[in-house]
């Protein structure tokens, strides 16, 4: 069985690529009706150039009972026409022992996603769950791409014997020290580089989910140049409505392919 790290390094290879697309159907927004043909579209056009999918869970559990069938036709696709690349689940859940237990059941038995995101907050018993599974990722929240993550992210912690530092910085040394199985990843937005680039000094291997490019405005170029590992992987840099809503017309699929490419070459010249 392979290791989750070894199967992300593979999609990564394989499509030469560290880019990510976030599937958020948004009626409002969607040019076609039907959330599952939307979806089927855009994986179809950019399938060769990514080295991962993002369902966000929400907005399938926004639409109900249809959406969740649409969520369930969407992995199944990707499963059939891109069998080598990961497929993360947008979830960010985070509860109590047994709940968690579920919750990475349901995520990663039943709908067989290869990754998903975790809340640490209620510390580590509540990650656990989801880390049990050594041939799946779980990526901590750590230091998230919206406004509010100033709340309480930067706010100075102290741990026994070590000097205060930022939560972000405190969670990513945590996640660390969970990290037995090789399969901690940590969320860590492109519209905070400068930390971005602290947290890759704390966490040299590890890999990054990195949202916030696109409609968040988040600083590709330094994003990528400081979250990469030493070899220039272990970045998952994430486009959503920056790629499955670059037209609003009938061309929405090709103009998705145009816009995963244009974001893929950025990354590689960015790397060159």
């Amino acid at each position: 069985m392979s290791t989750f790290l070894e199967r992300l390094d593979a999609a990564c290879e394989a499509s030469q690529s560290l880019v990510c697309v976030g599937l958020d159907p948004d009626p409002a927004l969607m040019p076609v009706g039907d959330v599952f043909s939307f979806n089927k579209a855009i994986v179809d056009a950019t399938r060769e150039l990514v080295c991962a999918y993002k369902p966000n869970l929400a907005f399938y559990e926004a639409l109900g009972l249809d959406g969740l069938r649409a969520l369930e036709q969407t992995v199944q696709h990707i499963r059939k026409m891109a069998p080598g690349v990961i497929l993360l689940a947008d979830a960010k859940r985070g509860d109590i022992g047994n709940t968690a237990a579920a919750y990475a059941k349901a995520l990663f038995e039943v709908w067989e996603f290869d990754a998903a995101t975790v809340n640490p907050y209620l510390g580590g018993d509540a990650v656990e769950p989801f880390l049990a599974h050594p041939d799946r990722g779980a990526f901590i929240l750590c230091r998230t791409s919206n406004p509010g993550a100033r709340d309480f992210q930067d706010m100075m912690v102290a741990r026994p014997g070590d000097a205060p530092r930022p939560l972000y910085q405190v969670v990513a040394l945590r996640a660390m020290e969970w990290n037995r199985r090789g399969n901690v990843g940590l969320v860590v937005g492109a519209t905070y580089p400068q930390e971005l680039g602290q947290v890759r000094l704390l966490c040299p291997e590890t890999p990054f989910l990195i949202p916030g490019i696109g409609s968040q405005a988040g600083d590709l170029e330094q994003s990528v140049r400081l979250g990469v590992d030493a070899r220039g992987r272990r970045a998952i840099v994430n486009s959503s409505r920056g790629i499955i809503y670059a037209s609003r017309g009938r061309d929405y699929a090709e103009a998705a392919r145009n816009a995963t490419i244009k974001l893929r070459d950025a990354i590689s010249v960015t790397l060159a």
